[in-house]
Protein backbone atom coordinates (compact mmCIF):
# COMPACT_ATOMS: atom_id res chain seq x y z
CA UNK A 1 0.00 0.00 0.00
CA UNK A 2 1.22 3.50 -0.73
CA UNK A 3 2.55 5.96 1.79
CA UNK A 4 -0.02 8.86 2.51
CA UNK A 5 1.22 12.02 0.90
CA UNK A 6 2.22 14.06 3.96
CA UNK A 7 4.42 11.20 5.14
CA UNK A 8 6.26 11.01 1.92
CA UNK A 9 10.02 13.36 1.75
CA UNK A 10 9.63 15.60 -1.22
CA UNK A 11 11.79 13.62 -2.95
CA UNK A 12 9.86 10.25 -2.69
CA UNK A 13 6.76 12.78 -3.68
CA UNK A 14 8.18 14.10 -6.70
CA UNK A 15 9.60 10.63 -7.69
CA UNK A 16 5.73 9.55 -7.37
CA UNK A 17 4.43 12.12 -9.21
CA UNK A 18 7.23 11.71 -12.69
CA UNK A 19 5.75 7.82 -12.37
CA UNK A 20 2.19 8.72 -12.47
CA UNK A 21 2.86 10.98 -15.30
CA UNK A 22 4.55 8.76 -17.06
CA UNK A 23 2.02 6.27 -16.93
CA UNK A 24 -0.67 8.82 -17.76
CA UNK A 25 1.02 9.79 -20.63
CA UNK A 26 1.19 6.62 -21.99
CA UNK A 27 -2.56 5.92 -21.91
CA UNK A 28 -3.09 2.74 -20.68
CA UNK A 29 -4.72 2.81 -17.80
CA UNK A 30 -8.60 2.93 -17.36
CA UNK A 31 -10.63 5.61 -16.35
CA UNK A 32 -11.16 5.14 -13.36
CA UNK A 33 -7.25 4.28 -13.08
CA UNK A 34 -6.24 7.50 -14.51
CA UNK A 35 -8.44 9.62 -11.64
CA UNK A 36 -7.79 7.76 -8.71
CA UNK A 37 -3.36 8.73 -10.09
CA UNK A 38 -4.43 12.04 -10.52
CA UNK A 39 -6.24 12.38 -7.34
CA UNK A 40 -3.03 11.40 -5.54
CA UNK A 41 -0.95 13.72 -7.93
CA UNK A 42 -2.91 16.61 -6.98
CA UNK A 43 -2.43 15.32 -3.10
CA UNK A 44 1.35 14.51 -3.47
CA UNK A 45 1.90 18.03 -5.23
CA UNK A 46 -0.42 19.92 -2.72
CA UNK A 47 1.89 18.21 0.28
CA UNK A 48 5.26 19.02 -1.78
CA UNK A 49 3.88 22.28 -2.42
CA UNK A 50 3.78 22.74 2.00
CA UNK A 51 6.81 21.20 2.46
CA UNK A 52 8.32 24.04 -0.09
CA UNK A 53 6.50 26.65 1.94
CA UNK A 54 8.01 25.51 5.14
CA UNK A 55 11.61 25.25 4.15
CA UNK A 56 11.14 28.70 2.08
CA UNK A 57 10.42 30.19 5.89
CA UNK A 58 12.75 28.41 7.46
CA UNK A 59 15.57 29.84 5.14
CA UNK A 60 14.48 33.48 5.54
CA UNK A 61 14.03 32.95 9.30
CA UNK A 62 17.76 32.15 8.94
CA UNK A 63 18.52 35.11 6.55
CA UNK A 64 17.20 37.29 8.66
CA UNK A 65 19.64 40.07 10.36
CA UNK A 66 17.86 39.63 13.72
CA UNK A 67 20.07 36.91 14.90
CA UNK A 68 17.94 36.51 18.00
CA UNK A 69 14.67 35.53 15.84
CA UNK A 70 13.88 32.16 17.32
CA UNK A 71 12.66 29.23 14.43
CA UNK A 72 9.41 28.35 14.75
CA UNK A 73 7.13 25.43 13.26
CA UNK A 74 5.40 26.40 10.32
CA UNK A 75 1.41 25.69 11.04
CA UNK A 76 0.78 24.33 7.52
CA UNK A 77 -2.73 23.34 8.21
CA UNK A 78 -3.98 26.51 9.30
CA UNK A 79 -3.72 28.02 5.91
Amino acid sequence: MAKKAENLSFEESLGELERIVAELEQGEVTLDDALKQFERGINLVRNSQAKLEQAQQKVAILLKQDETAPLSAYDVEGE
